[in-house]
C-alpha cells in the first residue's frame, strides 16, 4: 500500500478540511512546461531518482500525493499527491514527498542536478477533495470554490495553492483523486467541527 503524506484534521468544514501538516522532505524538479504537461515533464527524473538514480544507488518507497507549484521569484524549498498553481510564465515545480521517516540529511544525494532535495516546515492548510481529471479548468474552478469557502469562515490564505494528485495516469479517471491545497495563517484552532470528535491523524 503507498503511503500517504501524513496530516491531522484540525477542523471540518462542509466544503473543506482545515489540516496541520508536520514538517516533511521532498523531492523536486522545475520545469518551464505549462500547467498541464509540467507533471509528465519532471515525472521522469523525480521517478529516477527513487529507484537509484542518486549516489548510494539507493530506492525510495513511492508517496502519495505527487505535488506541483507554480515557480515564483522568492521560493522556499511529495508522499503522494502533485502540487500545482499559479500561471504558466514562469514555469512549475513538481515535488515527490519522501517517506516520512526521512530527513533531507538522510535522503540520497540526487545525481541529477535538476532533482532538488528539501525540507518544508509545518503548517496549516485548507483542503478540499475532488475527483477526475486534474486538467487545468478543472483545478481553477475548485481552487476558486476553495478560496470562496476560506473566506467566508474567515481565513486568510497565507501563500500559493497547489495540486495534489493521488492515483496513477493508467488509473481510470473518473476514479482518481486530487486535491486543491492552500497554507492559510494559523489561528491555532483546536477544535474540530464534528463535535468531540478529536482531530484524526492519517
Amino acid at each position: 500500500m503507498t503511503e500517504e503524506q501524513p496530516f491531522e484534521v484540525v477542523q471540518r468544514f462542509d466544503n473543506f478540511e482545515l489540516r496541520r501538516y508536520p514538517s516533511h522532505v521532498v523531492a523536486e524538479v522545475s520545469t518551464r512546461q505549462p500547467f498541464e504537461q509540467a507533471g509528465n515533464a519532471a515525472f521522469g527524473s523525480l521517478f529516477r531518482y527513487i529507484t537509484g538514480d542518486n549516489r548510494s544507488r539507493t530506492s525510495v518507497a513511492m508517496t502519495a500525493p505527487v505535488l506541483q507549484s507554480a515557480d515564483t521569484a522568492e521560493k522556499v524549498a511529495m508522499t503522494a499527491p502533485v502540487l500545482q498553481h499559479g500561471t504558466d510564465e514562469g514555469g512549475y515545480t513538481v515535488a515527490f514527498v519522501l517517506p516520512a521517516s526521512m530527513t533531507e540529511q538522510t535522503a540520497p544525494e540526487p545525481t541529477n542536478p535538476k532533482v532538488v532535495i528539501r525540507t518544508v516546515p509545518p503548517g496549516l492548510a485548507a483542503a478540499t477533495r475532488y475527483s477526475g481529471r486534474s486538467s487545468r479548468a478543472s483545478y481553477d474552478r475548485h481552487l476558486e470554490s476553495l478560496l470562496e469557502a476560506i473566506r467566508a469562515e474567515g481565513l486568510e490564505p497565507a501563500g500559493p495553492p497547489r495540486l495534489a494528485r493521488f492515483d496513477p495516469p493508467f488509473k481510470p479517471w473518473f476514479l482518481r483523486r486530487n486535491e486543491v491545497v492552500i497554507d492559510v495563517a494559523d489561528t491555532s484552532r483546536g477544535s474540530t467541527a464534528d463535535g468531540d470528535q478529536k482531530p484524526r491523524t492519517r
